[in-house]
C-alpha cells in the first residue's frame, strides 16, 4: 500500500545575491503571492514552504532566504548545504549586482558542486531605471546560464522561474 508521502520530493532552494536585489520580495510573491513596497533587510536566513507539482510528481520546495552580501567573504556556505538548487537574484537597475552574484556563484559551486541554478534578473518593472543592457544577458547565457526576467511587484516570471529551477532539480538535463 502506498501512500502519499511516497510520491513526496522535498528540495531546499537558495536565494542568492547582493543586498536589496528583491530576493524576499520574490519568495514572498511567489509563497503569499504579496508584494511590499517596504523594505526588510533578511537577518541570517528566512525558510519558507511551498507545494508544487512538477511533472507529476508533489514537490516540496523549502527556501532559504539567505541574507544579501555584497562581500562574498560574509557568504555563510553553511547555509547552502543540502541545498538541490538556487537562485542567483540580480537587481537589473544595480551592474554591481551581477557581479556580486558571480562572485556568490563561484562560492556555491565550490560548496555544492554542479547543481541546478537560474540567475533572475529582477526588477524588471523599472524600465526606465535599468543599468544593464541586454548583451549582458546575452553574455551569461553564452556562458551556459539559465537567465529569466523578473519582477516581484508586477509578478512577471516569478511563476515561471521557480518552476523552470523545480523541474531542473526533479529532471536532469532539463
Amino acid at each position: 500500500m502506498s501512500n502519499e508521502s511516497d510520491n513526496l520530493v522535498k528540495k531546499k532552494v537558495c536565494m542568492l545575491g547582493a543586498f536589496a536585489v528583491g530576493k524576499t520580495s520574490l519568495v514572498r510573491r511567489y509563497v503569499e503571492n504579496m508584494f511590499s513596497e517596504k523594505y526588510q533587510t533578511t537577518i541570517g536566513v528566512k525558510i519558507d514552504k511551498k507545494v508544487l507539482e512538477i511533472e507529476g510528481r508533489k514537490t516540496v520546495l523549502v527556501i532559504w532566504d539567505l541574507a544579501g552580501k555584497d562581500d562574498i567573504v560574509d557568504l555563510r556556505t553553511s547555509y547552502l548545504r543540502g541545498a538541490s538548487g538556487y537562485f542567483l537574484v540580480v537587481d537589473k537597475t544595480r551592474t554591481n549586482t551581477l557581479q556580486v552574484a558571480q562572485d556568490v556563484q563561484r562560492a556555491a559551486q565550490e560548496t555544492l558542486g554542479n547543481i541546478p541554478f537560474i540567475a533572475v534578473m529582477n526588477k524588471w518593472d523599472l524600465e526606465g531605471k535599468w543599468d544593464m543592457d541586454e548583451e549582458t544577458i546575452i553574455d551569461l547565457r553564452i556562458k551556459g546560464w539559465d537567465v529569466i526576467k523578473t519582477s516581484a511587484k508586477n509578478n512577471t516570471g516569478v511563476e515561471e522561474a521557480f518552476m523552470a529551477l523545480g523541474r531542473k532539480m526533479i529532471i536532469p538535463g532539463k
